[in-house]
């Protein structure tokens, strides 16, 4: 008797002695699985806080030297204003850099004669100079700063807030930021790629025009103004004598001189006061070159502007060429392609300016999983949920 009993104690005693010890390896585990959860924030703050590489995140542009002699062009030699180099200007500021290095790319590539371009870069950060001098080390450039507290008074609010940045409205300025002795320029915005010889297009005779870009007359021109403005015949009365047709500012051929004499700066100003005052329009800073030059332009074949690519894949489909002959694809819209190649939901249109594209940045595995921090803590959860639930079982 006295030996059964024995026996049942000494299994008692054994059954506390395992139930303890589960007991220990339930909290040895809880344990371990707080200090890797603890671990994953520490690491994920400290991630998030650690400065950024200064390393400049774009490779080298490989195209330098001309292709062939490009001393003189017989189809030039007796037009004075036709003289190398060809002046382009393009704005730039860390929000479109990607764009403007693709679009100055896509010169180069397309260009026989490279070395007889001279960028002209307009921007209000000067400390983008050394990404330039990095990623086209041989370009022939200048900056030209533009301060913003210039238009900033002036600008009024349009449907989209990226048509309200201060520098869209450096290019009514080009005039004064750049030498008098330069007396003609092709302004271009920073979305687009130039796919031919961007002489070509400097080789637009303006004639008696102070602008050259192509024109879209079949675009219902109404719609680029307010009803108040058409029916103030203060205002619509701008266009009488004329025949306007709308007509995108993203290209330009622009004489200079021309601009100048006739103060075409001062007269963009005074319809943006007015805009201020009396909301005629709703588009940001085209609508003054609209009222000033619709209807007075020297009309450029559409291959050098097709424009609209830039359509908001949420909200619309995908824009493209439709087979037409092109010369230059502008991304003109809220939808850019280095934004949309970058969530890997890209428009086929965009793998063109990805042919340009010199950025070289690509996330590290921790950079990867800081920037999807949500989605590891909610695995993270799980995992704890799973090791309870594994505790709760064995018991």
């Amino acid at each position: 008797m006295a030996e059964i009993q024995g026996n049942q104690t000494w299994k008692k005693k054994k059954k506390r002695e395992e139930s303890g010890l589960v007991n220990i390896r339930r909290i040895l585990k809880f344990l371990a699985v707080l200090a890797v959860a603890i671990s994953f924030v520490v690491f994920f703050l400290f991630i998030r806080s650690s400065p950024p590489s200064q390393s400049i995140p774009y490779r080298r542009s490989t195209f330098v030297h001309n292709l062939g002699d490009c001393s003189s062009s017989t189809d030039r030699a007796n037009m004075k204003e036709f003289d190398s180099p060809v002046h382009v200007v393009i704005t730039l500021d860390t929000l479109y850099l990607r764009g403007s290095i693709a679009a100055v790319e896509s010169i180069l590539a397309n260009c026989r004669c490279r070395e007889n371009v001279f960028f002209h870069f307009l921007l209000s950060n000067t400390n983008l100079k050394s990404v330039i001098q990095h990623v086209f080390p041989h370009l022939k450039f200048q900056l030209h700063y533009f301060d913003s507290k210039k238009v900033q008074s002036m600008i009024s609010n349009s449907i989209r807030q990226s048509l309200d940045q201060p520098l869209n409205y450096a290019r009514n300025y080009i005039a004064d930021l750049l030498e008098p002795s330069i007396h003609r320029v092709i302004y271009l915005d920073s979305d687009l790629i130039v796919l031919d010889d961007i002489f070509e297009l400097w080789k637009t005779d303006l004639g008696s025009k102070t602008i050259g870009t192509p024109e879209y007359c079949y675009i219902n021109f109404k719609l680029y103004f307010t009803e108040s403005f058409w029916s103030d015949p203060t205002f619509s009365g701008v266009f009488d004598g004329r025949s306007p047709c709308y007509f995108n500012t993203g290209v330009m051929v622009i004489d200079l001189k021309k601009w100048r004499q006739v103060g075409y700066t001062k007269q963009i100003e005074k319809w943006m006061n007015i805009q201020k005052i009396n909301r005629i329009y709703e588009l940001g800073s085209m609508p003054p070159y609209l009222l000033l030059f619709a209807g007075n332009i020297t009309p450029i074949d559409h291959k050098w502007n097709r424009h609209g690519l830039g359509s908001d894949k949420i909200t619309a489909s995908c824009n493209d060429v439709d087979g037409l002959p092109a010369s230059l694809l502008h991304w003109s819209g809220s939808g850019k392609p280095w934004l949309r190649l970058d969530l890997n939901n890209p428009c086929p249109i965009d793998y063109y300016w990805a042919l340009y594209d010199l950025h070289t940045f690509k996330k590290t595995f921790w950079q990867n999983i800081s920037s999807n921090v949500e989605f590891n803590f909610v695995v993270m959860i799980r995992i704890i949920c799973c090791i309870c639930e594994d505790g709760a079982i064995s018991r």
